[in-house]
Order: C-alpha cells, then sequence, then structure tokens
C-alpha cells in the first residue's frame, strides 16, 4: 500500500514561527516603530537632561550614556560587533570606528559643518543591518573603512552633547563613549561567534533577526530625519 506523502507547512519547513514570514516580520517591525518613536521623543539623546557636563564624574556618565540611550548609534554598533563575527581581526573593526568617532567629534567642537549627519548615521544602521539580514559583508579592509567613514558622523552627532565643556568633563566624556561603545560591539561579537556555533541550521537565524531589528531602528531614525 503506498504512502501519501504529507506536505508541512512553510512555517515548519523554514522554522519561521507560525504567524508566517510576512505577518511575523510587520508585527515585529510596528513593534519597533512604536518603542523606537516613543523611545525617541523620551530620551532625546541626552543623558543629563541637556545640561553640559561640569566635572570628570558627569562627563563620563554622560559618555557612557549617549551611546546607549542614542538608539540609532547603539543599533549601529551592536551590528559593527555582529558583522565582525567569524573573522579573526574582527576586534579591529569597532576600534577603526570609535577612532574616527573620536575625530567627529573634533570636528563638532572646531565649530565645522557636517551636513547629513543624521541621515547618514541612520542610514549606517539600514546598510549594516540589510548586510546582517542578507548574510553578506564586503571584505575586512572594506567593511572597516564603510564602518570608519560612518564614525566620522557618529561621533559628529556625539560632540552635540558636550560642547562648552571644559577640558576635564570633555575627556572623560570621550573616555567614555570611547569605552562603552568598544565593550558592546566586543559582546555583540562574542554573542555573535556563540550564537553562529549554536544555530547552525540555514533557517533565518538570530543573526538576521538583529539585522532585521536594526534595520527597522534605522529606518524609524531616517524617517525623522526626513520629516523633521
Amino acid at each position: 500500500m503506498s504512502k501519501i506523502a504529507v506536505s508541512r507547512p512553510p512555517s515548519e519547513r523554514t522554522g519561521m514561527p507560525q504567524l508566517g514570514g510576512r505577518r511575523f516580520s510587520a508585527s515585529v517591525f510596528l513593534v519597533c516603530v512604536g518603542l523606537l518613536s516613543a523611545a525617541s521623543r523620551a530620551i532625546a539623546h541626552h543623558a543629563l537632561g541637556g545640561k553640559i557636563p561640569s566635572n570628570f564624574f558627569e562627563g563620563f556618565v554622560s559618555g557612557l550614556a549617549h551611546p546607549i540611550i542614542g538608539l540609532d548609534h547603539f543599533a549601529f554598533i551592536v551590528a559593527v560587533g555582529l558583522l565582525a563575527v567569524g573573522l579573526s581581526r574582527g576586534a579591529l573593526i569597532p576600534a577603526g570606528f570609535i577612532l574616527t568617532a573620536l575625530a567627529g567629534t573634533a570636528i563638532h567642537l572646531l565649530k565645522l559643518d557636517l551636513p547629513g549627519s543624521e541621515i547618514i548615521i541612520a542610514g549606517s544602521a539600514i546598510a549594516f543591518g540589510v548586510m546582517l539580514l542578507l548574510q553578506q559583508r564586503p571584505n575586512f579592509i572594506a567593511l572597516t573603512a564603510i564602518a570608519a567613514f560612518a564614525g566620522v558622523f557618529h561621533g559628529y552627532a556625539y560632540g552635540e552633547s558636550i560642547v562648552g565643556a571644559q577640558m576635564t568633563p570633555l575627556v572623560s566624556y570621550l573616555l567614555g563613549f570611547s569605552l562603552i561603545q568598544y565593550a558592546i560591539a566586543l559582546l555583540a561579537l562574542l554573542i555573535g561567534n556563540w550564537t553562529k556555533k549554536k544555530f547552525t541550521r540555514p533557517n533565518f537565524s538570530p543573526m538576521q533577526f538583529a539585522g532585521f531589528v536594526i534595520c527597522s531602528i534605522g529606518t524609524v531614525f531616517l524617517t525623522s530625519s526626513l520629516l523633521g
């Protein structure tokens, strides 16, 4: 007696949630948009409520906080770490980003104009998110160069919180945002390496999901920048 082949639904074959690929993606996107829109209005990228740091402690805390409460910055830093997964010199990629971020902050402090910084910051998050989502990336040199280019604009945005500060809080601010960004990127790199070993199936992976979320974050901030 011949056996009748039973076709499994697409969600079981691909490992995607039962909602289905498109509905699942749309649901996550809408949640991200809602949360990020509310968060961006509430915190506005300033750890001290817009106050200029006046001492070492305030400068350091502000430096630690800015790349975290600025979700567009945070998303890009995480993406840099995740895209470095599997590369023997992967830890150098976020280092290059941080060095050029320092240069970008210096540009702002020198009162030089760098137009379109918010658009490029959001665009960089989208671009790196797409790389994660599609599981494709350029080689080490190209990836480092792209991250370094984006770093100038991220650093320029960081400079807004420290303009007018004295030397001591300025130095501590730079130290704070450099340390926290490198720590976030390295943590993302370590988690990414662990995830790559645990999830070896070719279906929708946690890395791709992270790329989707990062794209959503970048899209929210790009839309906000374009619409004013």
